[in-house]
């Protein structure tokens, strides 16, 4: 396969001359979900410059270190969104050095091209080939169609070590407000490449790079006691005759809880069907198995191991896997009309069902909410999972009142944790905070948890009962002593 059109060599060029392109001020749209996908010869050369600064970073969900980590360690970084989850622009954001905006993913397309932000200048996009008519996506798509339909100017990094056999896995479609018509995983309704006018491409940077890959804890104790739980409770879905015997289609959220999940439903389950953002390892295993019989999604976030089973096994694969556009694998519209399962992680849960999934206790941001709202708002079965504690028991999961909302009691349907399932649907607040007492909170923290919803009953015995004053001092205790559990005798 021929990666770059003979009619577009003239367009090629080395990394540090396209680095030249890039000027203090700029907002650079980037390609990258997660660890995958992200241009790094360009990002490198940049931070290598150093003359690029106060640049206003906006990426799909990219986290990897050769993009977020490089620039923002070389301080060139001044503006992020909608989604950062490294350790450096992490870092970065709370120390207030980038001013960082979060947005759900299905959003950020809109708000794109509402033009109410800052104006994009270049799009810099890792893909597989390109030619006259466009350029073929990697393992992630994201927001690249929205990126190269908005910006002027264009440098692609051409990527020859992923296999040109993910040829043929995209399908990209551009909303235009009419109904987006997918009734079923795999429908495909758009171009197997991004359409690119040539005259965009300001440049061309062939590379060689592997890039990174995500690495999933090992399962645990734990992450298999929460697995045994979701699959207990959409067995029970099923037997009620809530759920078909295949079960809708499910969307699983990134990382090794999620992973293990997934790996989890081999055992009880045939013909699944999944439509979500990301196929981790979990996933492919799933599908090879036959467990799962179709998926769809915006990005592959596979290790590397998982990569090389993608590959060698690419002609399988490419008739059960489809990599979409986030604002369509996102989309409320498709979401709800598929009645999907969500399965998403939460850092903390409080008794009335709100969760936080961004904030360590209320002020340091941990990440961006993703896509989390774009299913958990319109899904037909909301679950949020997650471990009871945190920080080898400093930290309580579920606590009297979320230091920071992303979701809220509305959008919540089901707490699970490794202790139980708390079944939150069509309950009250007082009805709710007594499920996810007794079922989901550990052990050694349900006797504060009842004292404080007891109390708080007995003073203000309102639709949702709350002592203001103590509604965040674990969180407060944590910060001071670094738990929240009280002192010996307090």
């Amino acid at each position: 396969m021929e990666r770059v059109a003979k009619s577009l060599r003239n367009k090629v060029i080395s990394p540090s001359e396209a680095a030249e392109f890039i000027k203090p001020g700029m907002c650079l749209l980037c390609s990258g979900f997660s660890q995958i996908g992200y241009p790094s010869a360009i990002p490198k050369e940049i931070a290598r410059l150093g003359k690029a600064t106060d640049l206003f970073l906006i990426t799909s969900a990219g986290v990897g270190d050769g993009l977020d980590g490089i620039l923002s360690q070389a301080g060139l970084v001044s503006g992020r969104a909608p989604y950062q989850g490294n350790k450096w622009m992490r870092n970065a954001v709370n120390d207030g050095k980038v001013s960082y905006c979060d947005y759900h993913l299905s959003d950020l397309p809109v708000k794109l091209r509402s033009s109410a932000g800052p104006k994009p200048d270049i799009a810099i996009i890792e893909c597989l080939s390109v030619d006259e008519k466009g350029f073929v996506p990697v393992c992630s798509v994201g927001a690249v169609e929205c990126f190269a339909a908005l910006c002027d100017k264009i440098l692609l990094e051409v990527n020859y070590s992923l296999s040109d056999k993910l040829v043929g896995m995209h399908d990209i479609y551009y909303v235009d407000g009419n109904c987006i018509p997918i009734h079923a995983p795999t429908d495909r309704i758009g171009t197997t490449y991004v359409p690119c006018d040539p005259a965009r491409i300001l440049g061309i940077v062939e590379t060689e790079g592997s890039g990174e890959y995500p690495k999933f804890k090992e399962t645990d104790e734990i992450s298999e006691k929460l697995a045994r739980n979701i699959i207990g409770f959409l067995k029970q879905e099923v037997a009620a005759g809530r759920q078909p015997q295949s079960l809708r289609p499910f969307q699983s959220g990134f990382g090794s809880v999620a992973n293990a999940t997934l790996y989890g439903l081999s055992q009880d389950f045939k013909g699944l069907r999944m439509y979500s953002e990301v196929i981790q390892d979990g996933a492919l295993f799933l599908i090879k198995s036959g467990v799962v019989a179709e998926a769809s999604a915006t990005c592959l976030c596979l290790s590397k191991e998982g990569q090389k089973e993608l590959f060698e096994n690419i002609d399988f694969y490419r008739s059960r896997i489809v990599i979409r556009p986030q604002e369509i694998s996102n989309h409320p519209e498709i979401i709800r009309r598929l009645q999907i399962i969500s399965i998403n992680t939460p850092i903390e849960v409080d008794l009335y069902g709100n969760v936080n999934s961004t904030h360590i206790c209320g002020t340091k941001t941990y990440n961006g909410v993703g896509g989390s709202g774009d299913f958990a708002r319109n899904a037909g079965l909301t679950i949020f999972a997650t471990g009871s504690l945190a920080k080898g028991g400093k930290i309580s999961c579920v606590v009297p009142m979320v230091s920071h909302v992303d979701h809220t009691e509305h959008d919540v349907d089901v707490i699970v944790t490794e202790w139980g399932v708390a079944d939150l649907r069509w309950k009250s607040p007082k009805e709710r905070a007594e499920l996810i007492i007794e079922n989901c909170a550990h052990p050694e923290y349900r006797p504060m948890l009842r004292s404080y919803f007891q109390r708080a009953c007995a003073r203000c015995n309102g639709q949702t009962p709350h002592l203001l004053e103590e509604a965040l001092s674990w969180h407060e205790r944590f910060r001071t002593t670094g738990t929240m559990k009280p002192s010996e005798g307090g």
